[in-house]
């Protein structure tokens, strides 16, 4: 029986983690492309030679050509340049925008009926690029950027709380980045919420902490950015399309109308299944959080009118 195959393209951190945990699910054959020579083909090799030690027969491939990814059912986008310590996401725009641009018209030209999972920062406008340049419906262009949030605020809820982060629940909404919007009232622990288990000033600590989950790491390591979580975030959402799970997570998307908001991408809660992001899961929200989901959009828009004036 054939696998699907899914291309990660950027054979960095995020790019070659994600590999390895495709690789290790023993379900897909897996391209790793980058344009660096050598970079891709020697993780893929590496990967290859670990299948006999961790049991699985995946095939990888590592290449820096296009022409290995034709058929690919998805495609996650980790190439960009990173962030480093004191760069603001903005920052990253030009460059990335270029390289995700050039990156979607060949994947796409390959592979017509693929669904995108960009992973690229700042995540939002680099989602707006992709649904630009790539002619796809937007139920297929999705951004990996709350379910790694989310995650983030269920594991320092997890700590504080002293339980398995596993039975903490979390929802991120709005953009990837300081304009996140963290929902405390749907955050629960085995269906308790939070904030019944934990006071106030402790949980506002714990939004902000989430908010500034991507620069404290970034800061600690010094030379580099987070990749083990964004990597198992982006593994979750490939596994919800082709598992078909129809799994509700926080997804960069473009909404139409849903939340108020009009022809923006922003992070909202999305039903993941073999279609993609096949539904905008719209929860009931205070005039408060609406307002800090307007503040979030708004922010988008403008680095999306950036984008649309350097890539004229």
């Amino acid at each position: 029986m054939t696998r699907p195959k899914v291309t990660v393209v950027g054979a960095g951190n995020v790019g070659g983690t994600t590999a390895q945990r495709l690789a290790e699910k023993n379900l897909y054959d897996v391209v790793l492309v980058d344009i660096n020579e050598g970079i891709a083909q020697g993780k893929a090799l590496d990967l290859s030679q670990a299948g006999p030690v961790c049991g699985y027969s995946t095939q990888v491939v590592g290449t820096n050509r296009y022409a290995e990814t034709a058929g690919s059912s998805i495609a996650v986008i980790t190439s960009g340049m990173p962030r480093k310590p004191g760069m603001s996401r903005d920052e990253l725009l030009a460059t990335n925008a270029k390289i995700v641009k050039s990156v979607v018209t060949e994947l796409v030209s390959r592979s017509p009926n693929m669904i995108l999972i960009l992973v690229t920062n700042p995540l939002d406008a680099m989602v707006h690029v992709a649904l630009r340049v790539s002619g796809l419906p937007k139920s297929r262009i999705i951004g990996m950027a709350g379910v790694l949030d989310s995650a983030r605020m269920r594991t320092f809820i997890a700590a504080e709380l002293n339980v398995p982060s596993t039975d903490v629940e979390a929802m991120v909404l709005g953009g990837h980045g300081d304009t996140m919007v963290p929902l405390p009232r749907y955050t629960t622990v085995k269906g308790k919420p939070v904030s019944e288990l934990m006071a106030k000033d402790k949980l506002d600590a714990i939004v902000k902490r989430t908010r500034d989950g991507g620069a404290e790491i970034v800061g600690l390591l010094k030379t580099g950015s987070a990749f083990y979580a964004p990597s198992a975030s982006a593994v979750a959402m490939v596994e919800a399309i082709h598992k078909d799970e129809k799994r509700v997570m926080p997804c960069a998307v473009l909404c139409e109308g849903e939340y108020g908001l009009k022809n923006v991408i922003v992070g909202v809660p999305t039903k993941i299944g073999r279609g993609g992001a096949e539904q905008i899961v719209e929860y009931e929200l205070t005039s408060e959080e609406r307002a800090a989901l307007d503040t979030s959009a708004k922010a988008v828009r403008e680095l999306c009118s950036t984008v649309d004036r350097l890539m004229k």
